[in-house]
Parts: structure tokens; C-alpha cells; sequence
């Protein structure tokens, strides 16, 4: 094992005390057996658990066992040090259960199990190392646990979704990347993310492998195409043309084909099937952490095809008493959708970035009410609206047969109340 090394100082406790100073020094006698068995934990974002077990030889008395990490960021203060007791109850380490198999009576009587403590730790000075002194009631093995929390093992995920032609769903796989850089190898080692299966592979030093977590297929999705000018901004601002973004939405519930774990943050690589048996790549986004019940908006670009022209068709202020007044804004959509099917488009509007546009920002919250001039059917979404943020639902009918789009207007008229 590079850069590190376990050994044992072999002495019963009186004959220890008996030596001189000279001999006080740590020797190591024995190297400790290889790992028996290595398990890596990687549920924590920021901190990877390793967690050993070997076979270490004791003798009678008071043992020295010898740890050392030169060179691998192991966390001092998180390593700890166990015993693991048999759980053969016929080796001694418990009773036998009630109505269980009785001894033989001329049955040779078995060995006791060893009696093992660990007493005290200390830190050689100026050494990447420690020593622990364990006592054993006699010579024979124990397995031991030693844990510890390991630097520059480095865990990230990533996703490949495939949408069907119709893009009504999509097969999300979800991979998690595993990148070695602690300068230390593991053999067979159990490898668990918290979700999903546990591998048992080995990792190298400065070794990156990438696994398949889980594959999800038939995910529903929703396609949108949303247009929000605090948030994706204008395509052609003379001309009053507001960006209109498309996303893959997908819900993270069982419902809907998920809900097993929360998907983690990481780069989705989105491609569709293109109906002769290929697929065909139509971009990259960066995939939040989406809890249980939440959604992840996967962005596939802007459409060329839904063109919305945003101006401010009104800006009135009337005077309610005194210096107080009551300002009416009415924001206009023109709205044309040259795709040959009908699609529905998401209008998200900033009531206080509204108030900036047509006055100034009194860093006071918005008192504000819809007017009678709103156009959106059935207002807010009462789910995804807040008191400053609201989103509208616009249904627009597929082109002509001319391949002329008809022009939809819609109004969001906004009172905003107690200005001055």
C-alpha cells in the first residue's frame, strides 16, 4: 500500500515497562495483513468515508499498532479505531439461542474469544501517524475497523437523456464518475452513493471510473417555452423580441417513472431519436439537485418558431389622495406560433422589475392587483406564481395551412398601489 504503512509493536505490558529508554521508541515488528475488506461511502458532498477491515495478530498484554498516511489527505481527527467481535455465537461471543444445539460431551472445548481494548491514542510529533495501544486478554487475531474521512477522492454525476421522436418521453441513464487523485490504490473495494447499487471494484491512483447508477425509461416529459425578460432577456431589443427558451421538464416522483433517490447535480447530455433508428444531439445543460416531488428543467435551446413581441401599451399614474397615487400598467404580447401544432406558451413576468421599468425602484415592497385588462386565461398559475413573480399560460393555435401564423395579443395590467 504506497505512502502508508501499519505495524505492530509485539510486548506484554510488564516486559515493556522493563526496557530502557532506547528501546521506548516505536519498532514495528510485523507489517499488518492486507485489507480483508474496503467499503467507501460517498452519500456526503463534501467529505468521502472510508471505512477498512484486516486480520491483526495480537499477543498477550499491551500492542502497539502503528498508522501512518504520508502523502494522502486523511483527516487526522476522523480516524477511528474498532473492534469487531465475532458473530459466530458458537466462538464464544454470546450465547447459544434457547432450544439450540448442545456441545458434545466429549467435545474438545473451543477457545475463548480474545478479550481485546483499545486503551489510548497518541501523535508521534512532526509525523503524518498515530498509535494506538490495544490490549488482548491473549495471543490470536481480531478484526479490526479503522475509518477515516479521505481528501482528493473525488465523486461527480452526469446524465444521458434520450427523448422519443415525439418527445413525449425520455430514457434518463445516470452515471456517477469516481476520480482518484489521494495517492493511494484500493483493491476490491465497495463503492455506495447513498442510492442506487453498490459496486465492489478497484480504483487505482490517479485512476477516473464512471458507473451506471441507475436507467430510468418512459420518463413523461413536458416540453415548454417560457419567455421572461428579467430571467432569458431579449433576442432583438429594438424590435421588442423576447427570447422564448425550450425545456424538457421531467418530475422526480414515481408517478412518473423516478422517485427512487433525489437526482444529483450534473451536466445532461440531451439527445432525440430522429425516427430512423439514430438519435440526434440537441445540446447540454447543467441538471439541479431535484429532490423527491421536484422538477428538473433540462434546457434544448431557443425556438426560431414562437416569436413574442413585448412592449408597455400603458404607464398611467392617478392620484388616490395627497402624494399618494396609483400607477396602471398595461404590458401588450404579440404572439405568433409558426409550428404546424398547437403548443402552449409560459409567460413569466417580475412585478417589482415591472415597477423599475416604468418608474423607479423605492426599495419598498410592491402592493400591486390585477387589472381588468388582463387577458391570460384564468390568471396566475396559483401553483408556480409568488407574491412578485407571476407566470401566465398562453394557448396558441398551430399555423394555417398557408403557413401564416395567427397573431395572438395578450394584456397583463398591473394596479400598483400606494406609489409615490
Amino acid at each position: 500500500m504506497p505512502s502508508r504503512r501499519i505495524a505492530l509493536s509485539l510486548a506484554a505490558l510488564g516486559l515493556w515497562v522493563a526496557l530502557s529508554d532506547a528501546a521506548l521508541a516505536r519498532i514495528k515488528l510485523i507489517t499488518l495483513p492486507v485489507r480483508e475488506r474496503v467499503e467507501i461511502q460517498l452519500d456526503n458532498p463534501d467529505a468521502t468515508l472510508v471505512e477498512e477491515e484486516r486480520m491483526v495478530p495480537l499477543v498477550r498484554g499491551v500492542n502497539q499498532v502503528d498508522f501512518s498516511w504520508a502523502n494522502t489527505q486523511i483527516d487526522p481527527g476522523t480516524i477511528v479505531f474498532r473492534v469487531i467481535p465475532s458473530a459466530d455465537a458458537s466462538k464464544g461471543d454470546g450465547p447459544l439461542p434457547a432450544g439450540g444445539p448442545k456441545p458434545k460431551p466429549d467435545a474438545a472445548p473451543e477457545a475463548k474469544p480474545l478479550d481485546v481494548k483499545v486503551l489510548s491514542v497518541s501523535y508521534p510529533p512532526n509525523e503524518a501517524a498515530l498509535v494506538w495501544q490495544v490490549s488482548a486478554s491473549g495471543s490470536g487475531t481480531a478484526r479490526v475497523r479503522i475509518s477515516y474521512l479521505l481528501g482528493n477522492l473525488n465523486k461527480s454525476f452526469n446524465y444521458r437523456a434520450v427523448a422519443a421522436n415525439d418527445e413525449s418521453t425520455l430514457v434518463l441513464a445516470e452515471y456517477m464518475r469516481l476520480n482518484n487523485l489521494a495517492n493511494e490504490s484500493f483493491k476490491s473495494t465497495g463503492l455506495w452513493a447513498g442510492f442506487g447499487p453498490r459496486f465492489l471494484k478497484p480504483i487505482g491512483i490517479n485512476e477516473t471510473k464512471e458507473m451506471l447508477v441507475e436507467k430510468f425509461v418512459k420518463v413523461p416529459i413536458k416540453k415548454t417555452y417560457t419567455c421572461d425578460p428579467q430571467q432569458f432577456g431579449w433576442l432583438d431589443r429594438p424590435q421588442n423580441k423576447l427570447l422564448v427558451p425550450m425545456h424538457y421538464v421531467l418530475k422526480n416522483d414515481k408517478a412518473n417513472g423516478l422517485g427512487a433517490a433525489p437526482l444529483q447535480f450534473g451536466k445532461v447530455r440531451i439527445f432525440q431519436e430522429d425516427g430512423r433508428g439514430g438519435t440526434a444531439f440537441l445540446g447540454e445543460d447543467w441538471g439541479k439537485f431535484t429532490p423527491l416531488d421536484d422538477e428538473m428543467r433540462l434546457s434544448i435551446g431557443v425556438a426560431q418558431d414562437v416569436v413574442v413581441r413585448r412592449m408597455i401599451d400603458k404607464n398611467e399614474q392617478k392620484r388616490v389622495a395627497g402624494n399618494l397615487n396609483e400607477r396602471h400598467v398595461v404590458v401588450k404580447y404579440e404572439i405568433e406560433n409558426f409550428k404546424d401544432k398547437a403548443v402552449t406558451l409560459d409567460v413569466s413576468e417580475n412585478v417589482r422589475q415591472i415597477r423599475n421599468e416604468v418608474s423607479r425602484d423605492n426599495g419598498r415592497e410592491v402592493q400591486w392587483k390585477l387589472g381588468e385588462e388582463t387577458t391570460f386565461e384564468g390568471g396566475p398559475d396559483k401553483e408556480k406564481s409568488t407574491s412578485e413573480q407571476l407566470l401566465f399560460h398562453a394557448r396558441l393555435p398551430a399555423r394555417g395551412a398557408d403557413t401564416k401564423a395567427a397573431k395572438i395579443v395578450h394584456k397583463l395590467h398591473l394596479i400598483l398601489k400606494y406609489e409615490w
